[in-house]
């Protein structure tokens, strides 16, 4: 029998919580990221009142320097802790599938001077429309459509960019560029690229709305993926007949892998929460598994370097978070964490090598208190074991710490 019936994992897109050890080792604008600290320096250069998150512990994750404006709780109501990440990457997927239980010890192709001319090519040749070759380049996704809208709405060219991530990005006004269209293109760069040396992690369609000047990418973003290399927990429960629900961007990351049911994109970080609700209060959901991704905080606001906007974007999941607490049942477990860093005061516009935090809450919680710094992978291990399943590719249960 499971010690939790449900368990509903929430992941704050890049909401990091100080620099990893091996943080170093990964530059971001020709910076290493041994100084980053995407909560902290939030907390300390504009502010952090995140009272409900603090209430189960966020305050009392260990730190070099405590959070500013996060005050640590003498008796939290829940469990805390933070975690580092093993793979070699500091990106979407990489982090998912870590925390499913996945080590990535070869990242994905980055092309930081922009895209071969082999593959812009045969993307010309299969869409019948050329690409503008200017903004064959990492670029923030605001700016490439500000920059390049306006001469694609005049020529129907393809706008192709990058990021430090691995991924290539195809942004189209839906006047101009059909959304059927777009993905067909995105289809097959995703066929072009799935073999080294350019091995990409999703491809990316960026549709967008608007007139020059007041551009506005639109919720019908699609992501395509690579499917994980070897199982994850998510196909273990999903082999043992478990409900595995997601929301957001999750079913993208995965490849639709060992989901069973899939609650949708979100149009904003609120509308994931109301997604989320809506399953957990479903009469169908009475065993298993939730796995959602709010990613407004690093889409809308860590790649745009805006800290008051993320510190809003913060505040505004934790106004929420008791509606999610009040839509538990006694015997869940609420676990909320993230999936890298994004220091929105840091050099460059790339994610950052953080620790993570963790936060767990049950209403059946007896205890409270730190658990032991771990690695991104244990909270795949934790699920398996709850669940009476094989745990994946690494991680160590911390199940029995929970009470």
């Amino acid at each position: 029998m499971s010690k939790f019936n449900r368990m509903h994992l929430v992941v704050l897109d890049s909401v990091g919580i100080g620099a990893a050890p091996d943080a170093n080792d990964f530059v971001n604008a020709g910076v290493p990221d041994g100084a980053s600290d995407t909560l902290g320096h939030i907390s300390k250069s504009v502010g952090l009142n995140v009272p409900n998150m603090a209430k189960l512990g966020l305050g009392n994750i260990p730190r070099e320097t405590p959070l500013k404006t996060v005050p640590a709780e003498s008796n939290p109501t829940g469990y805390a802790t933070k975690l580092q990440e093993v793979s070699l990457g500091k990106d979407t997927m990489t982090g998912h599938w870590e925390i499913m239980g996945l080590n990535i010890t070869e990242p994905f192709d980055t092309f930081w001077n922009g895209f071969p001319e082999e593959i812009l090519t045969k993307i010309e040749e299969f869409s019948g429309r050329k690409v503008i070759r200017e903004a064959n380049k990492p670029y923030s996704g605001t700016a490439v459509i500000e920059d390049f809208g306006p001469r694609q709405m005049e020529t129907g060219e393809l706008i192709i960019y990058t990021s430090a991530d691995p991924v290539l990005q195809i942004a189209a006004h839906e006047d101009i560029i059909p959304l059927d269209e777009l993905y067909r293109i995105c289809e097959y760069a995703r066929s072009i690229t799935l073999e080294r040396p350019a091995l990409l992690g999703r491809i990316i369609a960026r549709p967008y709305v608007g007139e020059p000047g007041n551009f506005t990418r639109t919720s019908n973003r699609r992501d395509l993926a690579v499917s994980p290399f070897a199982p994850t927990v998510l196909d273990k429960l999903n082999e043992a007949g478990i409900d595995t629900y997601v929301v957001g961007k999750i079913n993208d990351i995965f490849n639709g892998a060992g989901i069973n049911h899939d609650m949708g994109h979100n149009k904003s970080n609120s509308h994931g929460i109301d997604n989320l609700i809506k399953a957990m209060t479903s009469e169908d959901f009475k065993h298993g598994f939730s796995f959602t991704n709010l990613v407004d905080f690093d889409a809308l606001y860590g790649h745009r370097r805006d800290p008051h906007g993320y510190r809003d974007c913060l505040h505004e999941f934790d106004q929420r978070l008791p509606e999610i607490i009040a839509a538990m049942r006694e015997d869940d477990l609420l676990m909320i964490t993230a999936d890298h860093g994004n220091d929105p005061t840091y050099a460059g516009t790339d994610h950052t090598r953080e620790y993570i935090p963790f936060l767990a809450y049950s209403p059946s919680f007896k205890g409270n208190g730190l658990i032991p710094v771990g690695h991104f992978s244990d909270i795949s291990a934790t699920v398996a074991e709850n669940f009476g399943v094989d745990k994946a590719m690494i991680g160590e249960s911390f199940l029995d710490k929970l009470v």
